[in-house]
Order: structure tokens, then C-alpha cells, then sequence
């Protein structure tokens, strides 16, 4: 074991250095600012992050979603129970293939999502006055070009 400074010095390190620490910090500060934000529509930012997901993809099977968005099959599914819950969005199963599901929005989920964009609007306006909305996607692109394990990317089959 390392001496008390010397692993604290290399706490420090991690807690200043870290890119996955901090960039998880950052979203939860970014989540949390856009959330209080947008307190009066009803829905949490990555509620309607989802929802738009849904409303803009062309291949609505859960896969297709997981991919996207970065999430896991179980956290995904149990976003969308919510939704569902809240009568927003449908999950069916796939007629041509039992064993893919599908979700899109309903007529509530529409006119919901419809009226919480110009709250987001705000809101993300309200934060461009702190963090520039280039910097979220610069991240975000570059992000995308790493090699991973994650939801998002290919898995690959090992022989």
C-alpha cells in the first residue's frame, strides 16, 4: 500500500485529470441546471432527450434505440416503463419478428414533447450563457470515435 500522501497526491491526480470522473460530473451538473430549468414542463431532461429520440428515429426497435442513446437494454427498458406508465410512449412487439420490440410516441407523448421544446429552448439558452452548445457537441462527436465495449458500440464476435 502506498503511503497516506503519496495516494492522496494520486487521488488528486484522478479527481483533477480524470476524463470519464469529470466528464460524468459535468452531465450531472449540465442535467441538473437544465432540470431546475425546465422544473414547470413536467418531464426531466432525459426524459425528453428520449422522447425526441423516439420521435426523430428512423428504425424504432429497441436495439435501434439502445444504440443511440448509449443506454443498456435493462436501463433503457426501464425508461420507457416510465413513459409508458405516463401513457407517452407505446412499446409493441415487432409483427414480423416476436422477438424485437418496438416504441414510438403516442398522441399524449406528441403533444407533450411538442410543448416542452420551447421550455428546452429556454432552458438551453439559459445555459449557453454559462457553456458553450458547441463544446456539448464537439464532445459528444468525439466521443463517438472511441473504440468501446459500451451499448452504442458493434460487439464484436470472438472465434
Amino acid at each position: 500500500m502506498q503511503p497516506k500522501s503519496t495516494l492522496r497526491r494520486d487521488a488528486r491526480e484522478l479527481v483533477q485529470a480524470c476524463a470519464g470522473w469529470n466528464s460524468r460530473l459535468a452531465a450531472r451538473r449540465i442535467t441538473q441546471f437544465l432540470d431546475r430549468e425546465m422544473a414547470g414542463c413536467g418531464l426531466s431532461v432525459a426524459q425528453i432527450g428520449l422522447m425526441a429520440q423516439v420521435a426523430v428515429a428512423a428504425d424504432d426497435t429497441l436495439g435501434a434505440l439502445a444504440r443511440r442513446t448509449g443506454l443498456d437494454p435493462s436501463t433503457l427498458s426501464r425508461n420507457l416503463r416510465t413513459l409508458e406508465a405516463a401513457g407517452l410512449v407505446e412499446i409493441v412487439t415487432a409483427e414480423a419478428d416476436l422477438r424485437r420490440r418496438a416504441v414510438w410516441l403516442t398522441e399524449i407523448g406528441l403533444r407533450r414533447l411538442d410543448a416542452a421544446l420551447p421550455v428546452w429552448r429556454r432552458a438551453q439558452a439559459a445555459l449557453e450563457e454559462h457553456l458553450s452548445a458547441a463544446l456539448a457537441r464537439r464532445l459528444a462527436a468525439e466521443a463517438d470515435a472511441l473504440p468501446g465495449e459500451g451499448p452504442a458500440a458493434p460487439r464484436s464476435r470472438q472465434g
